[in-house]
């Protein structure tokens, strides 16, 4: 069995996504403005793709912030998505009656943020949006609200700034599309 030499090039740069995730920060900072007594804008990252974006997105926004992180898997070593979302990680702490922003990576079929946002939704956060690097609606099964996306991108597979195949490439960043995988 031959494989081929996976390749990678750059679709978006480094300097490009420092630009849009300030551009990002502000419109989030204006969307939640701080009150004296306001408990901080919960960023709920989506692990293990949306690390380097919601640490990137919280020093962008002009408030307080607090993290938690929720677990999901759906694709394992593949380029594709399984189709079936099992919760590996769930939230630490309650959210009921704040502020919730669900930090993701990317959104393609659209089935895992609908799942995570009903998942939370039964939470009774006073709002829920989504925030995600990526947008690839050429992919969408699932309609879904998205607050704020940083990139629309065609479909192809990509990695880096946070985004893995085979937990390779997260450390790049920049995002690429990466060919000669076999899915």
């Amino acid at each position: 069995m031959t494989r081929e030499i996976e390749q990678v090039e750059t679709l978006i740069s480094a300097q490009q996504i420092q630009d849009r995730v300030e551009e990002l920060g502000r419109r989030i900072t204006a969307d939640y403005p701080e009150r004296m007594g306001d408990p901080p804008l919960l960023l709920a990252g989506v692990l293990k793709g949306s690390i380097v974006f919601l640490a990137d997105l919280a020093r962008a926004i002009r408030r307080h912030v607090s993290f938690d992180f929720l677990g999901v898997s759906s694709y394992g070593s593949s380029t594709e998505s399984s189709g079936e979302i099992r919760l590996t990680k769930d939230l630490d702490g309650e959210i009921e009656g704040l502020d919730v922003l669900l930090v993701e990576d990317i959104v393609d079929t659209g089935l895992t943020i609908e799942w995570l946002s009903n998942h939370l939704r039964r939470r009774n956060p006073k709002s829920l949006r989504v925030a995600t690097l990526l947008d690839k609606p050429s992919r969408r099964l699932r309609p879904v609200p998205l607050a704020y996306v940083g990139f629309e991108i065609p479909d192809e597979f990509v990695v880096g700034y946070g985004l893995d195949y085979a937990q390779r490439y997260r450390n790049r960043p920049d995002i690429a599309v990466l060919r000669g995988v076999s899915t």
